[in-house]
């Protein structure tokens, strides 16, 4: 005889860990929220009544390779809110305004306790967005994923008005690019960075800290949350031309996507002083610098660009919601 909990998939530990993040996923309900967890769908009622022509805005993104240095330290807790914070930022930069949110939670072998930690992130930054997560999926495929390997994706969907629709449109030559500080690498380029810092024999150690990143040790920092600009785009999104979200593909190439045709970008590199974990990598790998920003963030997360006319409004904004925008370019 043979069960399927032989096989690897225990149906017992799916059930504790509905029991345990069930709470957590009911604490971000909104009054849209329809139904309870546990029906075939997910119900969410739409308000309407603010939009003159309403558009839905979705995306879709996972946490790439950062899970690995979860894995390796152990600390799960974040995760969750990298992957909602990506997502939002995502919508944000459109103009979207995020309602609900959906996760995939995929593992070789499911830990309850790993869940758990993982659900507690993901629904704090839910809770501070506002967006409700209305339903998700946890597989357990050990014929996939390593023992205690796993894999986290999001959707997120939101509304926007079609007139108010940030998609490059208006950009023009002259406009100024402004950066908005990251928190780390975010959620892209771990991959390299694992490599260079944590793979090879002469790697550094865990949990030691670094004069070259300020007395930080490398997780601290390899794990540090993907930041949110939800409120910041809210605050802005109807003085600025466009916002681009500094993800897998750098600054230049993430601000093209919303660039008109026949526009280009001119960015200052040595306008800001780049966050230690940057240099550090690319000494340590001796990583071409054109690698470098293709890959990485290089501590600008977000790039507004905005009239002259209009820039000392935005920095006057920025300012009051914590940040110091840089300007780091123009429109060509």
């Amino acid at each position: 005889m043979v069960t399927y909990k032989d096989v690897g998939v225990d149906i017992d530990a799916a059930t504790e860990t509905l029991r345990r993040i069930k709470p957590l996923i009911a604490s971000t309900f909104t009054p849209n929220v329809v139904r309870d967890v546990g029906t075939f769908g997910s119900f969410y009622a739409l308000d309407l009544s603010a939009w003159k022509k309403p558009v839905l805005v979705s995306s879709i993104d996972g946490v790439g390779s950062k899970i690995k240095v979860a894995l390796r330290t152990g600390r799960h807790s974040t995760i969750g809110e990298d992957l909602v914070n990506h997502c939002v930022n995502d919508i944000a930069v459109c103009g979207a305004e995020p309602l609900y949110f959906l996760d995939y939670f995929a593992t070789g072998s499911l830990d309850p306790n790993v869940a758990e930690a993982i659900m507690q992130g993901l629904t704090r930054a839910c809770n501070a967005c506002g967006v409700a997560l209305v339903g998700g999926e946890t597989a357990e495929m050990p014929d996939v994923y390593g023992h205690h390997d796993y894999d986290l994706v999001g959707t997120i969907v939101g509304v926007v008005d079609r007139d108010a629709i940030l998609d490059g449109s208006r950009v023009k030559p002259g406009d100024v690019l402004l950066g908005i500080a990251s928190s780390g690498l975010h959620t892209n380029g771990y991959t390299l960075a694992r490599h260079v810092l944590l793979d090879r024999k002469s790697a550094y150690r865990l949990g030691e800290g670094l004069a070259e990143l300020d007395g930080e040790s490398i997780e601290d920092v390899l794990l540090r949350v993907h930041s949110c600009y939800l409120p910041l785009i809210r605050a802005l999104r109807d003085t600025v031309h466009a916002f681009a979200h500094v993800t897998g593909g750098g600054i230049e190439g993430n601000t093209r996507r919303v660039l008109p045709e026949g526009c280009r970008i001119s960015v200052s590199y040595n306008a800001w002083k780049r966050p230690p974990i940057f240099g550090l990598i690319q000494e340590w790998g001796a990583v071409p610098e054109r690698d470098m920003r293709r890959t990485f963030n290089l501590g600008i997360g977000l790039v507004i660009i905005v009239a002259p006319s209009d820039m000392d409004e935005v920095i006057r904004i920025a300012t009051m919601h914590n940040e110091v925008p840089i300007k780091i370019g123009v429109v060509k």
